[in-house]
This record gives structure tokens, sequence and C-alpha cells, in this order.
């Protein structure tokens, strides 16, 4: 959910599982909400790593400036970008304090000579996983956790199927998200519920299909955190990047 964003456009990433997508806005502040994922950012003049946040976090621009980002799959953007998400949870850092300020300063001049930014940035990014190899600190389990994580399966579960302890699971788990999968779970939950609400669903229906014990417990746990009810998030308005 994005309160002024004035231009929002999204699309597939040639990156597995990442989406590219485009921003423009008022100058007014904007809620992003957590998601999951990581992003790298385009900022105009600098490049951003927006970390895995755990509250909406409030953005804001100048009006009308061009953004340009890609949203890694929630677990794939520590092994390209080479830092642990719980070292950036809910912050943004520019790229320029995690890699040598030479080797951020030479990616960003390369996207600001471009004609188009998203496509510019979008081509680091597969420059980058070219260069490097990329290892999740979840290997190939990454899709697997997340999808069982969206079902609901039990944490015990999920690390036997990786053939891990509850504690060996979890330290990978904040590598790879941030935090652990209890987190993630509240999380991705609230995404699938808010999109079922944009859908149309009744909010008490959206509760039982997305795993809440009632409609009160989807607006507590919504509320917590982005600090909106999910009327207030539903109200027809820009969408969020």
């Amino acid at each position: 959910m994005s309160e002024g964003a004035i231009a929002y456009r999204e699309r597939p990433a040639r990156f597995v599982g990442a989406t590219l997508w485009g921003l423009r806005t008022d100058g007014k502040p904007h809620r992003v909400l957590p998601d999951g994922c990581m992003d790298l950012i385009w900022s105009g003049d600098q490049l951003l790593v927006a970390g895995p946040d755990t509250q909406a976090f409030i953005s804001a621009g100048s009006a009308g400036m061009p953004v340009a980002g890609v949203r890694f799959a929630p677990g794939t953007a520590p092994g390209l970008l080479g830092v642990p998400a719980r070292e950036l949870r809910n912050i943004r850092v520019p790229l320029a304090d995690l890699w040598s300020p030479a080797q951020a300063r030479r990616i960003s001049e390369r996207i600001a000579r471009a004609p188009y930014a998203a496509r510019a940035l979008e081509s680091e990014v597969l420059r980058l996983a070219d260069d490097r190899p990329v290892s999740p600190p979840l290997g190939g389990g990454t899709a697997s956790t997340v999808a069982r994580v969206r079902q609901g399966d039990p944490v015990h579960a999920i690390a036997s199927g990786l053939g891990l302890s509850e504690r060996q699971l979890h330290r990978r788990c904040l590598e790879a998200f941030g935090y652990g999968l209890k987190t993630l779970g509240r999380i991705l939950r609230m995404t699938a519920a808010l999109d079922l609400g944009r859908d149309g669903l009744p909010l008490a229906d959206v509760a039982v299909r997305t795993g809440y014990a009632d409609q009160t417990h989807l607006t507590r746990d919504i509320k917590a955190l982005t600090g909106l009810s999910p009327t207030r998030l539903l109200t027809p308005q820009s969408p969020r990047p």
C-alpha cells in the first residue's frame, strides 16, 4: 500500500523470482508494507538496499522523482548482495556502505547514463549474478521453505524436512529473511489476506481463508504490522511498491 504514489508499475524481472518496479511520488509520505522481501533501489542519484521490514516503512521523495527497484523473492537477496538479512532488518542502506564505494559508484554511473533506469538496474542485477556465485543461506531449500511457511506448516516439520535442528534453521532464517519463520509467516499471511481483500472478499471470509482465528484477530495482527487497519489499507488508492 502506498499513500502518495502517483504512478507505479511492475513486471517480473529477468532475475529468477524477482520483480522490477518503477514509481513516481507526489512528495508526500507513502507507506511501504512488510512483504518478506528485500529490494535494490535506484533513488535517482544513488543505490539503496532496503532490508526486510517487520513493520510499515514510511518513505517520501521529491515530487515527481522517478524511483526504480528490484524486489527479490524472500530469502534470495542476501546470497546475491553478500550481506546477511538480519543486518539490514527495518533499515535502508546505501549500497556504497555495504560494498566498496568505487564499485557502487561504477554501477550507479552506468544506471545514471542509461535512458531507462529500471531496465539498467535490472541489467546490473543480472551482471552481479553472473559475476559472483549466488548462494542463499538456505541453499536450494529457500523456495520450498517459503512455500511451506505460506501453507502454515509447523517450524519443526520444516526443519526436519531440511535435515536441520530448529535452532540451526532459525540461525539460517535470520541470515536469509532477517527474522524467524513465525515472523515470516505472519507477514506472508498478511500479504495474502490483503490480496484477497483487494479482490473484494469480505474480511470475515478473508480471515477464515488465511488462517486467522477471526476477523478481530486479522485486524489486530495487520494493524500491528502496518500501523493501519485492513479497512483503511483496502481503501482505494495507488498500488504499493
